[in-house]
Formats: C-alpha cells, sequence, structure tokens
C-alpha cells in the first residue's frame, strides 16, 4: 500500500463525499468533516498543498477504522 504523495486537501474532500462526508465548518487552514455513515464521525483535513505524507495516512486510518476496512482497501477505493 502506497499513500499519495501529492494528494491536496480539495481533492481528499471530493473523494470522501462518497463515504457521507460533508464539511462542516473551517477554521483557518483546516476543513471539519462529519458523516452520520456507520455512526458520527469527524475528521479534521488540513487545507494544504500537498498534505504531508504522515498527516494523510493518520486522516485514512481514522477513517478506515470508522468504516471498519483496512488504509490499502480506502486507498484504493478513493482513487487518489
Amino acid at each position: 500500500m502506497k499513500i499519495p504523495r501529492d494528494c491536496n486537501a480539495s481533492e481528499l474532500v471530493k473523494a470522501l463525499r462518497q463515504f457521507g462526508y460533508v464539511t462542516v465548518r473551517q477554521d483557518g487552514s483546516h476543513l471539519r468533516m462529519t458523516t452520520q455513515t456507520n455512526g458520527k464521525h469527524h475528521v479534521t483535513i488540513p487545507n494544504h498543498r500537498p498534505i504531508k505524507v504522515g498527516t494523510l495516512h493518520d486522516i485514512l486510518k481514522s477513517i478506515a477504522g470508522h468504516q471498519k476496512m483496512n488504509v490499502a482497501d480506502l486507498v484504493s477505493m478513493l482513487n487518489l
């Protein structure tokens, strides 16, 4: 599994919509997204170009855990 190195926030936000995530607020350079699918889950995404690999991995790990899948499957589903 390879984490994408050139993923920016707008690409990630667009990709997460397929899991029911919507942007609920923006505070400075960070976006807060929430989903009601499989219970309530919040994730904060830095509005950077590109998102650092470690930060992106942590975000994807949190989302994958909530969706009950592994990070590799999530990355392939998101097509990042």
